[in-house]
């Protein structure tokens, strides 16, 4: 009954059409014929390696997909997680205080408005089919190697209490981050596949406002803040998706200037990293690189990540700082 990796991520979007064709121009996912439900709401599956998207849509604004979107703006309504045994993953998470949404479709309450889908290992989404438009061969992403979830102050203890005993996680990793005046608390939790992860992220309220309120407000309460697509190849994924009108954040160049002597030596060069501005950091395991996409949504709530791993198998801690610093400098910016 165990959850083994996330089947397929579930969003609520405005226009499903429109944001499929950006998401397949951008960077490469293949979409399968879009489809109508009697209800009147458009669905289009998207694919690339293991990654499964569903984006939906609904013309009728009292439907729950428009409902959602007036809340939140286009986001993560649901994360599917694929399990051995739905039924019983359903059962053991209610016995835990999970709150069942709906029984036949295995949905439970997960993060503000995010919920939990349990579904069979071979229920991931669509792959190609005939009419699907995409690139053939390897895609620039491969897989979906983290969830970044934002929590109100005060929540994220009883949500990794939530994740463990309903879900049959466990904690991996916490860290308390500060920048400037701001800080937040984070921990991750991962299934014991270790292909289902979730960083949990709250703000410390002791501090003075920062990104996690601002979403926490923009995005009216809990929800998804990022996804993490890993790729086989960063600097060819950076390019190729910033060739097409892809903004990245950018990272000061003393960050790059004190590498080697933090670091060492470097899988990639370091130049190569500095014109990129692609972060870097390593554990026993090895290095991870990563890169944060700018924001293009209308909220400013929700941005993808880029990774490379070789090797390492923790988050690039000395990067989570670089990053908040990043998005205060796009904010700042945006603004002025």
């Amino acid at each position: 009954m165990s959850i083994q990796t996330i089947a397929r991520v579930e969003f609520h979007c405005a226009d499903a059409d429109k944001t499929a064709a950006e998401l397949h121009a951008d960077y490469d996912f293949t979409a399968a014929p879009p489809t109508t439900s009697a209800d009147g709401t458009r669905t289009v599956d998207l694919t690339q390696g293991s990654i499964r998207l569903r984006l939906t849509a609904a013309a009728d604004p009292g439907h729950p997909v428009s409902a959602y979107v007036a809340r939140h703006g286009d986001g993560v309504a649901a994360l599917a997680l694929g399990c051995t045994d739905p039924r019983a993953a359903l059962e053991r998470a209610e016995r835990h205080g999970a709150r069942v949404l709906d029984r036949e479709a295995c949905l439970i309450a997960g993060f503000g408005d995010t919920a939990l889908r349990f579904t069979s290992m071979h229920a991931a989404g669509t792959d190609r089919a005939d009419g699907a438009t995409g690139t053939a061969g390897p895609g620039l992403l491969e897989a979906l190697d983290h969830v970044a979830i934002c929590l109100p102050g005060g929540e994220l203890a009883d949500a990794v209490r939530f994740c463990e005993a309903a879900l049959g996680f466990h904690a991996i990793f916490e860290e308390y981050i500060e920048v400037g005046e701001q800080a937040m608390d984070s921990t991750v939790v991962q299934s014991s596949s270790g292909l289902v992860t979730f960083t949990l992220i709250e703000p410390d309220t002791a501090r003075r406002p920062g990104q996690i309120d601002e979403f926490l407000s923009a995005h009216g309460g809990a929800g998804v803040q990022h996804l993490a697509f890993s790729t086989q190849d960063i600097t060819t994924a950076v390019r190729t998706a910033r060739s097409r009108g892809v903004e990245f954040l950018t990272t000061p160049g003393a960050y790059f200037d004190t590498l080697t002597e933090r670091l060492g030596g470097t899988a990639i060069p370091v130049e190569t990293l500095r014109d990129l501005h692609v972060l870097v950091d390593q554990d026993h395991g090895g290095q991870l690189f990563q890169i944060f996409a700018r924001s293009t949504h209308p909220r400013r709530t929700s941005f993808l990540e880029l990774i490379e791993r070789q090797g390492a198998g923790t988050f690039g801690t000395a990067n989570i700082k670089a990053l908040y610093e990043a998005v205060e400098r796009q904010t700042s910016a945006a603004a002025r």
